[in-house]
């Protein structure tokens, strides 16, 4: 049969328009003949919603692809060639608590960051390493194209705990600060190319080229002078860098440095916000539910441009791209996160990183870095190091190995602290955890 077979899982997400434009405009190239849009029966009737939406945009563009909407995940699998999974285990509302919980205990509260992301990856990971059991069984030479938070840390699981060897980890922020230094320099992205190296939500831009001219200094100048020293993304409070702090670095942080690097502004930001207009997850909560009535109207018929509010633009367009370069063998270059294989000295070969990678047809290729600047490479390594006891906490449900976790994230300020978040967040996420509660359901 001629053509490409997509699944999603987490199809009813917000984000789907984008990806179905970014599928439609690359259909020349990337002939997908089948779109798999797979959900909940929580997610059935935005599901429903947004694929009707899909069918719409298809229908309006005028290209031969079959959307199909489905509850079960393994009648989708069968024969995929590509999986993207976009999924939210507990919904916004886990997020919430992952975000109003540990600011009782004056710790950031944070998607992806600290005890916030330590706990979506405890839901996320055995989910992930359920689909690629069954993407084993049904569609074993599918790539898996992960864009879940914690991306860095599902990335990591699926390498250490599965079978699944063609997965690639996606994230929006090296896109987006891209994007936005091309905006600063007043340039076209293409024209733009940045190092990344580092990990998810913890990436930092090594050096900038504009047309191949390296203008590091340049840039570092452009974002620490005054009014455009707010080098952020949506979903993260506009806090100004100290410029100085930034050219002593000498390198690009992203967006997420600012919870490590001006740790107590951005939770005195954060205790304000979450008192007066809410925390990010109940402001999205409205935004989503804003998304979904306009995705109802039946005259809509193309990606709403409310949708870049939502704090994920470029996710779904670097999905397509990246299937794109797997597919036509493009050999261009992308920041992914892949198995780390030498590229960053000091981390594991076995290991999630994300860095720049040559996307062939046989997947990512890592470009080599080398050492991390001396600066940063302890805080990278720290990271790491929770992540990977994260990722085994998730797998074994181990109540000390998750305390261990918690306490070895650099926002977590002490044990004791840290065992306290960790009892009250199990027991706000436990119908989310079964492997936590496993006694409990023996007896």
């Amino acid at each position: 049969m001629n053509g490409i077979k997509i699944v999603t899982i987490g199809g009813g997400s917000s984000y789907t328009p984008e990806l179905v434009e970014g599928l439609i405009k690359r259909y020349d190239e990337l002939p997908v003949r089948e779109l798999w849009l797979v959900d909940i029966p929580e997610g059935e009737e935005k599901l429903n919603i947004v694929g009707d939406l899909a069918k719409r945009m298809v229908k309006k563009a005028g290209v031969p692809m079959e959307i199909h909407l489905t509850l079960d995940r393994r009648e989708a699998l069968r024969d995929a060639d590509f999986v993207t999974t976009q999924l939210r285990v507990g919904l916004l509302d886990a997020r919430v608590l992952d975000e109003r919980i540990p600011l009782k205990y004056g710790v950031i509260g944070q998607e992806t960051n600290g005890p916030g992301g330590l706990f979506k990856a405890l839901r996320t990971i055995p989910v992930i390493l359920d689909i690629c059991r069954d993407m084993e069984e049904l569609c074993p030479d599918a790539w898996l194209i992960n864009f879940s938070n914690p991306a860095g840390m599902v990335t990591e699981a699926v390498l250490r705990y599965s079978n699944i060897k063609r997965a690639v980890g996606l994230c929006n922020v090296p896109i987006g600060m891209r994007m936005r230094i091309a905006k600063l320099l007043d340039v076209s992205p293409d024209r733009v190319h940045i190092d990344f190296a580092g990990l998810n939500h913890m990436v930092f831009g090594l050096n900038v080229y504009l047309d191949g001219e390296k203008i590091t200094d340049r840039v570092i100048d452009l974002i620490t002078s005054g009014e455009k020293s707010n080098f952020t993304v949506r979903n993260i409070k506009e806090v100004g860098w100290e410029p100085d702090f930034i050219k002593g670095l000498g390198i690009l942080p992203c967006p997420y440095h600012r919870y490590y690097f001006q740790t107590q502004k951005m939770l005195e930001e954060q205790m304000a916000a979450a008192k007066e207009k809410g925390t990010r997850a109940e402001v999205v909560k409205k935004l989503e539910a804003e998304l979904f009535e306009l995705y109802k109207d039946p005259n809509l018929a193309v990606k709403p441009p409310q949708l870049e509010k939502r704090g994920g633009a470029y996710y779904s367009d670097a999905a397509c791209n990246l299937i794109h370069s797997i597919y036509n063998d493009k050999r261009d270059i992308q920041p992914v996160n892949v198995r780390n294989n030498g590229a960053i000295a000091g981390i594991p070969d076995d290991s999630a990183v994300e860095v720049n990678c040559v996307i062939t047809k046989e997947g990512p290729v890592p470009i080599t870095v080398g050492e991390l600047p001396v600066a940063v490479n302890g805080l990278v390594q720290q990271i790491k190091s929770f992540e990977r006891v994260t990722c085994e906490a998730a797998v074994t449900g181990d109540y000390r190995t998750a305390l261990v976790a918690m306490t070895i994230h650099p926002l977590v300020p002490s044990d004791t602290i840290a065992k306290q978040i960790l009892d009250e967040m199990l027991e706000a996420h436990k119908p989310y955890l079964p492997q936590f509660f496993q006694e409990e359901q023996v007896s």
